[in-house]
């Protein structure tokens, strides 16, 4: 893995989280969790490089996220969508996901897991979190289509982008 200025970011993040999808991992070397995610995306906010995701409390890697103040972000590139789709499937309170998958954790300066097989890894630090609201759609269809038997409402995180590594 080689650490990079995020100024060196070429990707196209439409692209990126939509049709290849992304690992959320947070914990530490003793006790984590990643799931797939592809609803997200990264900007600049609060004179920051940022990234925000959405996690439904339902989700193993929900209390990793809650109870951490770091989360990491892993692009593993289409060639490993085998992955992601496990990691998406099943569930971390039933499956070893690690032994399942063949992913490869690496541990951070601060603590947190990446994956060798990363193309992209970002270490991402919270800022923030709310829990969307029924009341604040103003699209009722997207609380119909999403929110009425997908489970519960999402809490979104926006963390700073704190490192960032690529594949040698």
């Amino acid at each position: 893995m080689k650490s990079i200025d995020i100024n060196e970011l070429t990707d196209n993040f439409f692209e990126s989280i939509s049709k290849e999808w992304m690992l959320v991992t947070a914990g530490n070397k003793d006790a984590f969790n990643t799931m797939t995610a592809n609803w997200g995306g990264i900007g600049f906010l609060w004179n920051k490089p940022v990234v925000y995701v959405f996690i439904r409390p339902e989700r193993y890697t929900f209390d990793f996220i809650q109870n951490n103040d770091y989360f990491t972000l892993s692009f593993l590139g289409q060639e490993n969508k085998a992955i992601h789709k496990i990691c998406g499937s099943k569930s971390g309170r039933e499956v070893d996901k690690i032994k399942e998958t063949g992913l490869k954790p690496i541990i951070t300066d601060k603590g947190n897991i990446l994956f060798e097989q990363g193309r992209l890894n970002m270490e991402c630090r919270k800022m923030y979190t709310d829990v969307l609201k029924k009341e604040n759609f103003l699209d009722p269809s997207v609380y119909e289509q999403w929110y009425t038997t997908h489970g519960g409402l999402h809490h979104v995180y926006v963390a700073e982008i704190t490192g960032v590594w690529i594949k040698e």
